[in-house]
């Protein structure tokens, strides 16, 4: 009996519940008719309809406010429309805009070359859905050079058989088309290893099998091939999007062959093409890296490779759907093991043991190498300085302060200062460490510093300019750890401004309005990853700047030191070009930071005897340089215009 009392005492109480809401909804409705009643006289007044205008102006200029802010600011409004205009240069030289007429397919196809390349173009296939298989054996079928075979080894299950049937009717209309149905998928590496085994051809080409090629791409990798007798190929590639090459989302022009950048970035990745003879004892994929097995497979076969050739053209089309590496790489997060246990290998395999890879905000597989310092090695850190003592203070503060490393020493060079309180400052420096030189003549930068290199008792040099200010803690670590390796000429590091804006991340020849040199992602902010993230790994330049320059001792006394010639210009870069031209790699890191308050301590080079001299060392490093320049810089891509730094592409 208590139960069905309480029972009831629960069913009253919903239902004076329901009661109340009833009672509540009735209010609300009967303000919602007052409120629409009082609407409608605000909409039907002359003073209402007369500012219809003005209302749609405010809610226009309320919708780009926050566009704007969306955006991230003025600033990003405008980097969003360089990309849509980076968008639509792309696809006028590159895109399906590019693709050959009637007559110049013809001139492709007819073109004859001394080698008569047959390409065997691999693709593995596993549950392919029927319009990106489609679409990809089309891609093939329409090259303009049609000395190819398409090898498909197909791993679907057998809910997909329409694979092997759509597969079969396109290998019985043409016998280039080489199809396997495989006894069970052997994931990435095992199906392109079948692949390989049905493969004829002279030169291997690695194609996935969603994506799309250019209809030109095995013309102009016969080209290169022909000209240049290139055995590794690659191009520049673009994601798209919607089932549409039109919908591109990322535009890859990359450098040429760049190993420290290989090393952190499959930047290489499609579309990869090689003489089948590099495969000679060797594995195509290998299992254990499924995932990121084209990495480790570009890593050993660039490394066999006696000319690697980079194709600076859009020649790939890389399909972005749910699921693909392209659209998010946490869709495949054993890729990520994969491509640092490919790395490791690598690095193994050139004789580092002691090695740590670790992912950069950039980008999961986008990676920071940290190498091993051998042995304690003393670094000379060279100042010139003339005046400004309260920049040399904060300088050599900074670097007592916040250096981790310890066995280096200071060499100030002293030149023809003029107030006292630089040499009060002097008198200041007792520390073992420190010793101030003095230079005697008019200021020349170069000779400067070679003064200074004199009196270095160090393995390594350091020109350090004296308004520099250390950020990085470790950054002595960072640039020895390269400066060391036996490859390695000049290391740079990434140089601020007082406002956090990047005044040096690596010089590129011919940038500029004087076609010399000039830094790249100049003025960008401190937090920008860069262009594909080139702000977050080490990387191969041609150069890097004097301001901050790390090199082997013996090698800067080799090279003649700084050229005197370059009294205050251009020396550095000149510098970096001979140790290019001797074999050696430059290489700048972003990991190694300071602050550089530039033009300090001598003002800028654009007006009066200034710009003179600017114009006259220009001059001088065109002559030397011009096929260098000629050629264009082999670590910045040749469809980047010249006139900014930001990775703009040439109108």
């Amino acid at each position: 009996m208590s139960e069905t009392k309480q029972e009831l005492s629960a069913y009253e109480k919903e239902h004076l519940k329901c009661a109340e809401y009833a009672e509540r909804i009735a209010r609300l409705e009967e303000e919602n008719d007052y409120l629409q009643f009082r609407l409608d006289r605000i909409h039907n007044h002359p003073l209402w309809k007369s500012t219809a205008g003005l209302r749609k102006a405010m809610h226009t200029v309320k919708r780009q406010t926050d566009r704007i802010k969306n955006c991230g600011g003025p600033r990003g409004v405008i980097a969003k429309l360089r990309y849509k205009q980076h968008e639509r240069m792309a696809m006028k030289q590159h895109g399906s805009a590019s693709f050959p007429d009637e007559e110049e397919r013809k001139r492709q196809q007819e073109a004859v070359f001394s080698h008569n390349i047959k390409f065997s173009i691999l693709v593995p296939l596993y549950n392919t859905p029927e319009n990106f298989l489609r679409e990809m054996i089309g891609s093939v079928k329409w090259q303009t050079y049609q000395n190819w075979e398409l090898c498909l080894a197909d791993g679907s299950d057998d809910k997909h058989e329409n694979v092997g049937r759509i597969c079969a009717e396109y290998a019985k209309a043409d016998a280039r088309i080489k199809y396997s149905k495989l006894v069970k998928n052997e994931g990435i590496s095992g199906n392109t290893n079948e692949c390989l085994k049905l493969a004829t051809g002279d030169y291997i080409g690695l194609f996935d099998h969603d994506d799309v090629l250019h209809p030109s791409v095995l013309f102009e990798y016969a080209k290169a091939i022909d000209a240049q007798g290139a055995d590794y190929l690659y191009c520049d590639e673009t994601t798209f999007k919607d089932g549409s090459i039109d919908n591109m989302i990322t535009l890859h022009f990359k450098p040429d062959y760049a190993i420290d950048n290989l090393r952190a970035n499959n930047y290489i990745c499609h579309f990869s093409c090689f003489k089948k003879e590099l495969l000679d004892g060797m594995e195509l994929f290998r299992k254990q890296f499924d995932g990121s097995q084209d990495h480790d497979m570009i890593l050993r076969l660039t490394d066999k490779a006696e000319k690697v050739v980079h194709v600076p053209k859009l020649l790939y089309y890389w399909r972005s759907h749910a699921g693909s590496v392209a659209s998010d790489i946490s869709a495949k997060s054993y890729a990520i093991e994969a491509a640092r246990g490919a790395v490791a290998d690598h690095l193994r395999a050139h004789g580092f043991k002691h090695f740590k890879i670790t992912g950069t905000r950039a980008f999961e597989t986008i990676f920071k190498i940290s190498y091993e310092i051998i042995g304690n090695p003393k670094i000379s850190i060279v100042i010139a300085n003339k005046d400004h003592a309260d920049d040399l203070r904060r300088c050599i503060t900074s670097i007592r302060e916040k250096s981790t490393y310890d066995n280096y020493e200071i060499i100030v060079v002293e030149n023809n200062s003029e107030t006292e309180g630089i040499f009060e400052y002097y008198k200041e420096l007792t520390d073992e460490k420190i010793k101030v030189v003095r230079y005697e003549g008019d200021f020349n930068y170069s000779a400067i510093n070679n003064l200074g290199v004199e009196f270095a008792d160090g393995e390594y040099v350091l020109l350090l300019n004296n308004d520099t200010q250390v950020i990085t803690v470790n950054w002595l670590e960072e640039l020895l750890m390269y400066a060391q390796r036996k490859d390695v000429g000049a290391v740079g590091g990434k140089l601020f401004y007082a406002n956090k804006t990047i005044q040096h991340a690596g010089v590129v020849i011919g940038l500029g309005a004087h076609r010399t040199a000039g830094h790249t992602h100049y003025g960008q902010s401190r937090e920008n990853l860069g262009y594909m993230g080139r702000l977050c790994y080490a990387q191969n330049v041609s150069a890097v700047t004097g301001a901050c320059l790390m090199v082997k001792k013996h090698l800067f006394t080799e090279m003649g030191g700084l050229d005197t010639d370059f009294a205050v210009s251009l020396n550095d870069v000149d510098f970096c070009l001979k140790l290019r031209r001797k074999g050696y790699l430059n290489v700048f890191t972003p990991f190694a930071e300071l602050y550089h308050f530039e033009s300090v301590s001598r003002g800028l080079d654009d007006h009066g005897e200034k710009a003179e001299r600017y114009n006259k060392e220009s001059e001088l490093f065109r002559e030397r340089w011009k096929d260098e320049l000629a050629k264009g810089d082999p670590y910045y891509n040749v469809n980047f215009s010249l006139d900014r730094s930001d990775y703009s592409l040439k109108v």
